[in-house]
């Protein structure tokens, strides 16, 4: 911290936090979390492993479950250090670049998860919708293309984000409510005008808002097709090729609504519900989708077992 004048210091140190009340067991809590980054990074690695190896496993469906998996990866990898930080050996602090840093990370790699359940969307109704074409209006070019563009997206709309924080003073605060940087919380701490960051962080959550929209839009015009397919059977096996996709979505959207919602209309809710709820946030979605995919969907399942019967010979 170096000071200004005498009347306040420049804060250059953030302190997080991890669960309130239960500091003298963070070293035990520690043991779960760091299982569970474990198994979120051996399992997105898992989902690209048999992705890559597997030729049969080359189309779009897999292509876009892979950039699924890359964002996970990309997400447990950026709050893992702080959370190890806090949880493990006992320290919270972090300085200011380092936490503007992560949190460019953590909302890159969330905007573009969003994206990507936008993509994954768009996938399950064209090949639904028209399945004799499919592969041919979603060619491995054009895949990556989509993965290209929708990775810059991500990349130019949070861009702007560590260089507004940066330049805004804090001073007097430096206690964050979170066990890793976010715009919402660090910005909140500035002691100079944040406007220019209020408006960004709405045109943020609009973004993810309209991801989501356009998610059950798609979703709609699934189940439109599918009523007009005439067979049950048919139904039925059109929907299954759903039913992994819907998890991931119900598994990401469904922790950001609830934040949102604790965050606008319970304030007075007890911090650390707040800070379980934003760790469930980041946390599940990661190591629950390569679960999900693996369970769910054969192709995945019967390669993996595949190739765990093979290590055992």
């Amino acid at each position: 911290m170096s000071v200004i004048n005498t009347s306040y210091v420049d804060i250059t140190t953030f302190f997080l936090v991890g669960l309130p009340g239960l500091e003298h067991a963070h070293i035990w809590i520690s043991i779960p979390i760091c299982s569970m980054y474990l198994i979120a990074v051996l399992g997105n690695f898992t989902i690209l492993f048999i992705i890559k190896t597997e030729p049969s496993l080359h189309e779009p469906m897999y292509y876009f479950l892979s950039m699924l998996a890359m964002s996970d990866l990309g997400l447990s990898l950026s709050t893992l250090p702080t959370m190890l930080s806090i949880f493990l050996f006992n320290a919270p602090e972090i300085s200011s670049n380092a936490c503007f840093a992560q949190e460019f990370f953590i909302h890159g790699f969330s905007v573009l998860e969003s994206s990507v359940l936008l993509i994954m969307s768009f996938d399950r109704f064209l090949a639904i919708h028209n399945p004799l074409r499919y592969t041919s209006i979603l060619t491995t070019l054009r895949v990556a293309q989509i993965g290209i563009v929708f990775s810059f997206k991500s990349m130019f709309l949070v861009l702007p984000s560590p260089f507004t924080l940066r330049s805004l003073r804090y001073c007097k605060k430096n206690q964050l409510s979170h066990s890793y940087c976010l715009q919402q919380d660090v910005m909140k701490l500035a002691c100079s005008d944040n406007r220019i960051d209020v408006i960004y962080s709405f045109f943020g959550a609009l973004c993810l808002m309209v991801d989501f929209i356009f998610v059950a839009v798609s979703y709609i015009l699934i189940l439109k097709t599918v009523l007009g397919i005439a067979s049950k059977k048919e139904h039925l096996k059109a929907l299954n090729t759903c039913v992994s996709h819907i998890c991931a979505v119900i598994i990401f959207y469904l922790p950001i609504i609830n934040l949102a919602v604790v965050h606008h209309f319970a304030q007075h809710v007890s911090p650390i519900i707040n800070v379980l709820m934003a760790n469930v946030l980041l946390l599940v979605p990661p190591l629950m989708n390569p679960i999900v995919y693996c369970l769910k969907t054969k192709q995945i399942r019967v390669r993996v077992v595949a190739k765990l019967c093979q290590r055992k010979i």
